[in-house]
């Protein structure tokens, strides 16, 4: 009796199959001969490091490189990814030498128009594979094709971004004007700075001094007597230009990294976020500390609103999502929907303030609510949802209160001015991490709607694991997503809970980060 209840309470706990998530293990050759995977390995690799140079998130570079090696016939691969590098290794058996590739980014830019087309690309490679020859003639076909614009109407683009920031803090005509041009000259300097190849830092010191000096002067104008400038703030200009600094930050990507389990990655975006700002707070902390000390009026007030217009918010708010989307050489379709969600997340942020909702709390639900509504139209309007939301969130960006902690710790170096100013710091930190939460949430549970309408499944997270059923070569399931977000892989059937069927190949690949 005690054994019968024995064998009972053991069958009733212990499992009879095989573990659900196996650890990943080589099954078999691919019937791939080396030449050919070496091709496919290095294919795969410029592909991945030229969509992590443009702008995408990791995920989609270690879905880029996975796709494109199993349309080839390749299934043991590992990708791992870093802010900085990729490594791609295809494991070819325990008697054969693996095929490792590591390639380290040379540079990074934000180049929309270039990611989208590699995208194409890929989806075409994936769904009808050609020549390994023929397809790299087409991927440097795609890196090396002129931008949509010319660098004379993207550093325009800058300016108006400027521009549209100060007037959407209430600039009159002198000061938005005023902004535009110091925005050029920011824009001209860094790329000067960037060709001599200063570090990015001090690139974002010296294009935060920049507007100080030029808000320092008018001050200075006016004390002096000089009326044709009329009662402005100088505040605005400076603003308007932490503003232009805060955009080319890689928020969106940050977040979207951390919530697909690639933390190195996120970690890497989130610390040069934090060097960049800490670059901006330096470069207008010396302007503003040395004209004290130089003995001149250029105490610059730090106080700083919102135009009442809501009409003038709206208009401005557009024309900043605008201009950072040519900034970023987006096609003419993707900035009209730019200037769309653009004035929809502002919209939201000032329904938000006229409720008592808190401005983190409204800037991250506009937030959400431009990257829901993105990701579910970007198939249907044929943009990326990846460009979009990042222009869309720029007039979000918290420029005015990033300036006016900066202004209170100082021109008030006392007690009362840094603690003042650390709180408005901390405010503006906040207001960022909303965003870039607000808008990779608002797009990953937009993705899960799409992916369930479709009868797919989103990729795991990178340290998940996935079983991999034997491929089928017809399949054209397997595509990369054309807007920017989690590419999509066919639906899986669960396995037995009595283990495998007789004969089945089991396998498991790992997302490595």
């Amino acid at each position: 009796m005690r054994r019968s209840l024995r064998s009972s309470t053991r069958r009733a706990v212990r499992a009879e199959g095989p573990p659900t998530d196996e650890i990943p293990t080589w099954t078999g050759p691919d019937g791939v001969d080396r030449q050919t995977a070496q091709a496919v390995i290095d294919l795969a690799m410029r592909a991945g490091v030229a969509m992590l140079s443009t702008g995408a998130a990791a995920a989609d570079v270690t879905a880029t490189v996975l796709l494109l090696t199993r349309a080839y016939g390749l299934d043991a691969v590992h990708v791992d990814v870093t802010y900085t590098s990729v490594t791609v290794s295809y494991h070819r058996g325990p008697h054969a030498d693996p095929i490792t590739v590591m390639r380290v980014l040379k540079f990074r830019t934000q180049d929309y128009t270039r990611l989208e087309r590699l995208r194409d690309l890929i989806i075409s490679l994936a769904n009808n594979p050609q020549p390994v020859d023929e397809a790299r003639i087409d991927f440097e076909s795609v890196v090396s094709s002129p931008h949509p614009y010319r660098r004379w109407v993207v550093t325009t683009s800058g300016g108006v971004l400027a521009a549209g920031a100060a007037g959407l803090l209430g600039a009159g005509p002198f000061i938005v004007i005023l902004s535009f041009c110091t925005a050029l000259l920011v824009k001209r300097v860094q790329n000067v700075l960037a060709t001599a190849g200063i570090t990015t830092f001090f690139s974002q010191t010296i294009g935060a001094a920049i507007p100080t000096v030029v808000a320092t002067l008018v001050v200075f104008a006016q004390s002096k007597g000089m009326t044709f400038i009329g009662d402005v703030s100088p505040s605005l200009i400076v603003a308007a230009g932490i503003v232009l600094l805060l955009s080319g930050m890689s928020v969106v990507g940050t977040a979207e990294d951390a919530i697909e389990g690639y933390y190195v990655t996120a970690a890497a975006r989130a610390f040069e976020v934090v060097v960049l700002s800490v670059g901006i707070a330096v470069g207008i902390s010396l302007v503003l500390s040395l004209g004290q000390r130089l003995g001149f009026p250029i105490a610059i007030t730090s106080r700083t609103r919102l135009t009442d217009d809501i009409v003038v918010q709206l208009v401005c708010a557009a024309v900043i999502a605008v201009a950072f989307a040519v900034g970023s050489y987006c096609r003419g379709r993707v900035v009209a929907a730019a200037a769309v969600a653009g004035v929809m997340g502002w919209g939201i942020v000032a329904l938000g303030e006229r409720l008592d909702v808190g401005a983190i709390t409204s800037a991250g639900l506009a937030a959400a609510v431009v990257g829901f509504v993105s990701r579910l139209l970007a198939r249907r309007v044929g943009v990326s949802a990846l460009s979009v939301t990042t222009a869309a969130i720029v007039p979000l960006l918290p420029g005015r209160l990033a300036y006016q902690g900066i202004s209170a710790i100082v021109t008030r170096p006392d007690e009362t001015g840094v603690s003042s100013g650390l709180s408005t710091l901390a405010q503006a930190f906040g207001t960022g991490l909303a965003l870039a939460a607000g808008v990779a949430m608002g797009t990953y549970f937009a993705g899960l709607l799409v992916a369930r309408r479709q009868g797919v499944s989103l990729r795991p997270p990178a340290a998940a694991t996935r079983r991999a059923e034997p491929r089928d070569r017809t399949s054209t399931s397997a595509i990369l997503s054309d807007s920017g977000e989690l590419p999509a892989v066919a639906q899986r059937p669960r396995a037995s809970r009595d283990g495998p069927r007789t004969g089945e190949i089991q396998e498991t690949r790992e997302w490595s980060p």
